[in-house]
């Protein structure tokens, strides 16, 4: 099992930027995949971004172009830069890492609002 802690949400305008962390509490280099999913009110969660332990990556239409997710395997941290944001890409961001078993975990959650 790892614990996955999230940071770096808070509130900006549209048109801003954030810079999202999930640090492990072990090593990542045993992950198959790591990723965002996101949850805004009333809705259902959804997924964002996920890397592979290759570094092959993956981003949902609504945010291709202006998301990017990375990783730094010394910090067992991966992160996801968010670029012109927009309001609709309010809501609950939650961290997951995926390992051999398929079994996910999950992080708390980090909130991110954006403003018109």
């Amino acid at each position: 099992q790892v614990q996955l802690v999230e940071s770096g949400g808070g509130l900006v305008q549209a048109g801003g930027s954030l810079r999202l962390s999930c640090a492990a509490s072990r090593s990542i280099f045993s992950f198959f995949v790591m990723g965002w999913y996101r949850q805004a009110p009333g809705k259902q969660r959804e997924l964002v971004a996920t890397i592979t332990g290759g570094g092959s990556t993956y981003y949902a239409d609504s945010v291709k172009g202006r998301f990017t997710i990375s990783k730094d395997k010394p910090k067992d941290t991966v992160y996801l830069l968010m670029n012109s944001l927009k309001p609709e890409d309010t809501g609950v961001y939650y961290c997951f890492a995926e390992g051999s078993s398929s079994a996910r975990s999950w992080g708390q959650g980090t909130q991110v609002t954006v403003s018109s």
